[in-house]
């Protein structure tokens, strides 16, 4: 289980302390925290209470959100973002994962722009905090409103256009990228370039009856996880593992059972 990452949005309705206890109970070594559960808490308290649980923190979820029909908007995705780049730094993440963003009567293009302006916009406190920011390429059906990046090929571009090779990369999730055909050669390249800081797991089934929450457990779907894990780590990657997992059948049950799934399902895919 050293590798093995769980989301706190994976286990929504567990508050954060909850989750501080009832992962490492399991052996899980890395927590990602989404920004939600930060709220109304103090973030030294946060980072001293990760510390005690032992795990480490694998990175904040999330910013982005650049593109806006209106400059105030842009501008408030900016402030926002340089929030959560304080957010993270106060509470010893590593790394914040970004969901670009997209709004519906933009072209794609003129959304893309607006995401890679926003990017460089807060790159500059990213790499002054020592806060690394990682571009996720969402599946295409987000394309309307959540992200404009929908391939890898796409992130590495904007990764190319901005440079900031320490600091700027790509998280991968299989959910979103697994029918990708360049996926293979792509990955590559993020190991070849050092843009690689992000690997989370969960499969898609079939039916999915919820384009967003209906994730599976690993196992339960159609992605072939483990190849594409194996691609990842042929590359150096040595990161964490996250399991990341919205789903309305895993919440409405018991937190601890879905945990106890998550690292038996884990276990048998990297045995």
């Amino acid at each position: 289980m050293s590798r093995l990452c769980v989301h706190t949005i994976t286990t929504k309705p567990l508050n954060l302390d909850q989750c501080l206890v009832e992962f490492p109970k399991r052996g899980i070594s890395g927590i990602t925290i989404w920004r939600q559960a930060l709220e109304g808490r103090e973030l030294a308290t946060v980072k001293r209470q990760i510390a005690d649980s032992g795990m480490e923190i694998v990175s904040l979820c999330r910013g982005g959100f650049f593109p806006s029909s209106t400059a105030a908007g842009r501008r408030a995705a900016i402030d926002d973002n340089l929030l959560a780049i304080e957010q993270a730094n106060a509470i010893g993440a590593p790394l914040i994962v970004l969901v670009c963003g997209a709004v519906p009567g933009l072209s794609l293009m003129e959304s893309r722009k607006q995401i890679a302006d926003g990017i460089a916009a807060v790159l500059p406190a990213a790499e002054q905090a020592g806060v690394k920011l990682a571009i996720e390429p969402l599946h295409p059906m987000y394309a309307d409103d959540r992200s404009a990046v929908n391939t890898m090929r796409q992130a590495h571009e904007i990764c190319d256009a901005l440079g900031s090779p320490k600091m700027l990369g790509i998280a991968v999730d299989v959910y979103h990228v697994w029918w990708d055909p360049e996926l293979k050669e792509q990955i590559n390249h993020a190991g070849r370039t050092g843009r690689l800081q992000a690997f989370h797991i969960c499969d898609w089934k079939t039916p999915t009856t919820d384009l967003l929450n209906d994730r599976g457990l690993m196992g339960e779907g159609c992605i072939n996880i483990r190849q594409i894990s194996d691609w990842v780590d042929a590359t150096g990657f040595t990161g964490h593992r996250e399991v990341e997992i919205f789903s309305h059948k895993w919440w409405s049950g018991d937190q601890g059972e879905f945990l106890d799934q998550i690292t038996s399902s884990y276990a048998r895919l990297y045995a």
